[in-house]
């Protein structure tokens, strides 16, 4: 019964005419928007009909929560599970936004607790995912520069929505969950391979074409060559093929090929 509620309430959503003015936030904030075709702008606009009824939304900091704020983030969340069967992120409840970057205040330790060290301090924060249902925290200037500038391969929305993909196999290791055995297969090779060759690039202080924070462990290697891989496909493509073959099979998504479309997000 409760399914079948949820399921009617969500066709409804979809269904729902998609106002004027947050096609013009769309053009303008959101630079993979125009590089999709018309069936996947449709898809697109559908999935974040429900995306933005079901979420928690809540503005911190000050921050007045605009529909122009929402959308921008949604397209972006929806996106990646573009092509993917999926729940609508059932493990994300409450998305919270900042305006600009996060210092937490510094952890109290507990009560039972003994430190040998000082708690360290606490680091600015452009964006957070949290285990099992909890939140997902975003900065809102961060987030509209990325959504504007794909060419720069960085993209906090997709990062931390990366990790929620990543948490529905139980914990953040890297591996999302893949339901074919030989792509199961393939990613482990491809992944643990091209993780330790940022590793490895990275301790020599060497350039690469992934952010070095993937090389942090295998949940930010996930999510920094997720940015990648929409961001600068090509660059990703030309220089390990092999990795944007496995995240194009589990994706459903071909960047790449998108890129000669009018609007391209890379040249």
């Amino acid at each position: 019964m409760f399914h079948w509620l949820r399921d009617r309430r969500r066709a409804k959503a979809r269904n729902r005419p998609f106002p004027p003015e947050w096609e013009a936030f769309m053009h303008a904030n959101v630079a993979h928007y125009c590089v999709l075709d018309d069936a996947e702008r449709i898809e697109l606009r559908a999935m974040m009909q429900v995306f933005l009824e079901e979420k928690n939304w809540e503005g911190c900091g000050g921050l007045d929560l605009t529909d122009e704020i929402r959308l921008t983030i949604a397209a972006q969340a929806c996106i990646l599970q573009l092509a993917l069967p999926h729940n609508y992120y059932r493990n994300v409840e409450s998305i919270l936004v900042y305006p600009s970057t996060v210092v937490p205040p510094p952890r109290q330790p507990g009560f039972f607790e003994r430190l040998d060290t000082p708690v360290g301090p606490s680091h600015p924060l452009l964006g957070q995912a949290f285990n099992q249902r909890g939140p997902v925290i975003l900065v809102w200037d961060t987030v509209l520069h990325d959504a504007r500038h794909p060419e720069q391969g960085h993209n906090v929305v997709y990062h931390e929505f990366a990790h929620k993909l990543d948490m529905l196999s139980g914990s953040a290791n890297g591996t999302p969950p893949l339901f074919d055995r030989d792509l199961l297969a393939e990613w482990v090779d491809v992944c643990s391979r091209e993780f330790l060759r940022l590793r490895h690039l990275a301790e020599k202080g060497q350039k690469t074409f992934l952010d070095v924070y993937g090389a942090t462990n295998e949940a930010e290697f996930f999510a920094v060559a997720t940015e990648t891989f929409f961001d600068r496909p090509l660059s990703l493509q030309k220089h390990a093929p092999e990795l944007y073959g496995v995240l194009s099979a589990y994706y459903r998504q071909d960047p790449a090929g998108r890129v000669n479309r009018p609007c391209a997000v890379k040249k």
